[in-house]
């Protein structure tokens, strides 16, 4: 394999992030058990047997939930289990054991934030401070009713604003990380993931899917000629043509200074091949500026079943020069070994050779 399409798959930012959502995960349900076990025997001994069942039933639920992330890497249940045990024994806590139970409600709130998605965590703990604020308006004097609904509704904008810009900087973070700054097309972050979800369908489902790499002709004389910022035009105008022509599900990555990869799902072999004609007639349709006339070649290949993804972005990659070599400006295919439209005609519409 071409060693320029060597990616590492463990700096896949999504992965990254969802390594340390799941560690987050894990470290809440670890020490909640550690916290509320004892408290089992504690309340059963106090003759609270109803909330010590509740307990064991929520200490079951936190061991669970450990299991299946160490042994599966799965998050079970999705943190609804936690945040209806946890809003359980603190209400109950509360009406048998007034003070003793409402302290651990400040701590229910803040890990219901980190375990259940943003707009879930808002209704659960909504409805977790009305319903603590009716019981201490029952079971307090009113002073501390209106301290304990103040300080609960608090403790939750605090961590609600904390949770949202964590969650928010982390889809940034993301989308830096994934996306090339330059052209707003995809990296190669995530290329090897994605080129491996196609082959799986190809595996599983009999769905087909075809690549298209795109390499701009020259594209080194428009930086000599012209300057870089002129060369990062070309690229940025280039990425805006391929994107309109696109479909929504087509994903377009910049892979190179000057090369473009497109993942086309769903799409056969004659297709790719009819779609990177367009592509490169939009390419050279019109100049980037007045006096910078661009084109591009292409190579186009098919996933084959059985096949690894390094396999098939190598093929699309040989095809990919065999254009270059065949004299730029067209596209080659190749399914297999078997190169396809070896004497593909050259368009019509003159190649600036400075392009």
């Amino acid at each position: 394999m071409n060693k320029r399409y060597s990616l590492d798959l463990s700096t896949n930012p999504t992965e990254t992030v969802l390594g340390y959502q799941r560690q987050i995960v894990y470290h809440v349900h670890f020490w909640s058990l550690i916290a509320v076990a004892p408290l089992v025997i504690v309340q059963w001994a106090n003759g609270h047997a109803l909330l010590s069942l509740l307990l064991a039933l929520f200490c079951l639920n936190l061991v669970l939930v450990i299991l299946f992330l160490r042994t599966r890497n799965r998050y079970l249940f999705k943190g609804r289990f936690f945040a209806l045990f946890a809003i359980a024994c603190t209400v109950y806590s509360t009406v048998i054991n007034g003070h003793n139970g409402l302290f651990w409600a400040y701590s229910a709130i803040a890990a219901i934030f980190f375990l259940l998605s943003l707009r879930e965590a808002l209704s659960v703990n909504v409805i977790f401070i009305v319903v603590m604020s009716t019981v201490s308006f029952m079971r307090f004097p009113e002073q501390e009713f209106w301290r304990i609904a103040f300080s609960l509704s608090l403790t939750g904008i605090f961590v609600g604003v904390f949770a949202w810009l964590v969650g928010r900087m982390q889809k940034e973070l993301t989308e830096l990380a994934t996306t090339d700054p330059l052209t707003g097309c995809l990296n190669r972050s995530q290329l090897a993931d994605l080129l491996n979800t196609q082959i799986q369908l190809r595996e599983r489902y009999e769905r087909v899917a075809t690549l298209v790499l795109i390499d701009i002709d020259h594209f080194k004389a428009i930086n000599d000629r012209w300057g870089h910022a002129a060369g990062d035009e070309v690229l940025t105008a280039l990425a805006a043509r391929l994107k309109r022509r696109l479909r929504d599900a087509d994903q377009l990555f910049r892979i190179g200074g000057e090369e473009f990869m497109v993942i086309l799902p769903e799409t056969r072999h004659q297709q790719a091949e009819e779609l990177a004609n367009q592509l490169l007639s939009t390419i050279r349709a019109t100049p980037v500026r007045d006096d910078i006339q661009i084109t591009a070649s292409a190579g186009v290949t098919e996933v084959i079943k059985g096949e690894t993804w390094s396999t098939w972005l190598n093929r699309a990659d040989q095809a990919l020069y065999a254009a270059k070599d065949a004299g730029r400006n067209r596209m080659i295919s190749v399914r297999g070994s078997a190169r396809e439209n070896p004497d593909f005609e050259e368009p019509e519409s003159p190649t600036n050779g400075a392009a």
